[in-house]
């Protein structure tokens, strides 16, 4: 028999090898299609990652109506990449549209604010969001996260280097002023306490900033061995750059410990990655079957391959998609109730959805950009140096989860 655990596990998120003609059309008894909503930045400073979240919803989607003999469509929703914005497009896209299955998010806060609210509609959230809070205090029966929370992406990036770099005793960091740069900041901190290292400061900046030379003057004023960057997408490769410009690549080491990957190092080139630390939730080249499955799925339909915006939508699209035709609705307590301890082949091995918080389990990178002459391909813009899983465990995070 095929439980729901393992469901997933022998599909191997592969295209075609999903089909299970037992579960097709159990969600559709009233012959009504799904709707998967999906809730990003489309306009804004982090639409780029809006864009290639949308693409990675619908190939999910198209995938699972293709095997399943079911109709789904998609019902994209602009948030700006804010939370006021993010709830009322929820709210409009349940009571119009009757979606209960919420696919998205990116920013912490915006999430943050979308689960609670796609509970009170009847529905799921999954999202890739960062922040500690999603999984841990502001836990809740219809939230899932895929992404490793910054706890575990701090873990898995300053703490091997930490230990890969033995002489550099100093870090900077910059930070953005929000959920998930304070969980980054503060779960840095905790690194350098245990590990003897001197923050010898952090900059704060609003979600608005776009120049950061001030920022780094003071970092360059603290004579750091190490600049840590703890912003995201737009924002940490225009801190990296002025960074180069002002020559600190050549004055000390620099980390981006939450790095948008491929479609990031397309934007910064080569030179500009080159022995820069950035760490990871995905990489296209990572070994596991069911990644290389989606890229080659990515590759024949749209000649590039996938970035982690595309591939985290794809997942958590897919994941919830495949948890509603088990379910055989799409009720939020219901998708959820599949969900809770799914054990499946994932995009970085094995993953679990952990139930007791709704966190998955799975691997972060640290990767190290490579230089231009040793790239075996136009894509091979970084190496895996590190691979691993830090997670708290649900009570230390702070999650009770209400009944």
């Amino acid at each position: 028999m095929i439980t729901r655990r393992k469901f997933l596990a022998t599909s191997a998120l592969t295209t075609g090898a999903l089909a299970m003609p037992f579960l097709s059309g159990q969600v559709l008894a009233q012959g009504a299609p799904i709707t998967l909503a999906v809730p990003v930045p489309i306009s804004g400073a982090f639409a780029a990652n809006g864009k290639y979240a949308v693409i990675g919803a619908k190939l999910a989607a198209d995938e699972v109506a293709a095997a399943h003999g079911v109709e789904i469509s998609t019902l994209d929703l602009d948030t700006e990449g804010k939370p006021a914005t993010a709830v009322r497009r929820v709210q409009d896209a349940a009571s119009q549209d009757g979606a209960k299955l919420f696919a998205g998010g990116i920013l912490s806060s915006v999430s943050l604010a979308m689960g609670k609210e796609a509970g009170r509609a009847g529905g799921v959230l999954m999202t890739t969001a960062g922040a500690d809070e999603i999984t841990g205090k502001d836990c809740n029966q219809s939230t899932f996260r895929w992404s490793v929370p910054t706890y575990g992406a701090i873990n898995e990036t300053v703490r091997p280097l930490i230990d890969m770099l033995p002489d550099a005793k100093k870090w900077y960091t910059i930070t953005p002023q929000y959920v998930f740069g304070e969980g980054l900041l503060s779960a840095a901190k905790d690194v350098f306490k245990e590990k003897g290292i001197e923050h010898v400061g952090n900059s704060y900046h609003s979600l608005s900033e776009r120049e950061f030379s001030g920022y780094l003057t003071n970092a360059l004023s603290a004579q750091p061995d190490v600049l840590l960057l703890l912003n995201f997408g737009s924002q940490s490769s225009a801190t990296l750059r002025q960074a180069i410009s002002f020559g600190m690549k050549q004055r000390m080491t620099i980390v981006v410990a939450w790095a948008s990957g491929l479609e990031q190092f397309e934007e910064l080139g080569a030179d500009t990655c080159e022995g820069v630390y950035f760490g990871a939730q995905y990489w296209h080249a990572a070994e596991a079957p069911a990644n290389q499955a989606l890229v080659k799925a990515v590759q024949e339909k749209f000649g590039y391959n996938p970035n982690y915006s595309l591939a985290g939508s794809y997942i958590i699209s897919k994941l919830l998609l495949e948890a509603a035709l088990m379910a055989g609705s799409t009720e939020g307590p219901a998708v959820a109730k599949e969900l809770e301890g799914m054990t499946y082949d994932g995009l970085t091995g094995p993953e679990t959805v952990r139930a007791a918080d709704h966190q998955v389990i799975k691997n972060y990178y640290l990767l190290k950009g490579k230089a231009k002459a040793d790239m075996k391909d136009k894509d091979d813009y970084a190496e895996i140096i590190h691979s691993g899983q830090s997670f708290l465990d649900p009570e230390a995070a702070g999650c009770k989860m209400p009944s």
